[in-house]
């Protein structure tokens, strides 16, 4: 996958959960994002915010879900002494099943694969093409 695909893959993402309603809308970025930005303002009316904690596996995974919360203008933080893959955010709850997380574990997996692809790419070509599984051995087995 080229990066250029990954960007409109995710952009396209980003409008599925805009609610895009006609081919028209669903070219136009800024507005999906106005769309989920008005959306979140409504919910967040009738549903009241609420503290959440996630606790992000790595260190992509963070920084895509943070770049994501300050996109919706949400502001994340951590208390003193919390490890630095936990992420605080205070967001309605209904929001964050319909829309934050949902939107987040797709993009999560499209960026997942595209740095897998990456990453066995750049080993293979400098430092070795061998991708294949270790050697599995039973413990007692082993005379080396």
């Amino acid at each position: 996958m080229r990066e250029q695909d990954l960007l409109d893959k995710l952009r396209k993402i980003e409008r599925l959960y805009a609610g895009a309603a006609t081919p028209g809308e669903k070219e136009a970025a800024a507005d999906a994002m106005a769309r989920i930005k008005r959306r979140l303002g409504e919910t967040a009316k009738v549903d009241r915010p609420i503290e959440y904690k996630f606790t992000l596996a790595d260190g992509w995974s963070k920084k895509l879900f943070t770049a994501l919360l300050r996109r919706y203008s949400l502001k994340p933080y951590r208390y003193a002494r919390q490890r630095r893959n936990t992420v605080m955010v205070r967001v309605p709850r209904s929001f964050v099943d319909d829309t934050l997380w949902p939107e987040f574990l797709e993009l999560s997996e499209v960026l997942q694969t595209y740095l897998d692809e990456v990453t066995e790419r750049v080993i293979a070509r400098a430092i070795h093409e061998d991708d294949g599984e270790e050697e599995e051995i039973i413990a007692g087995d082993f005379l080396g």
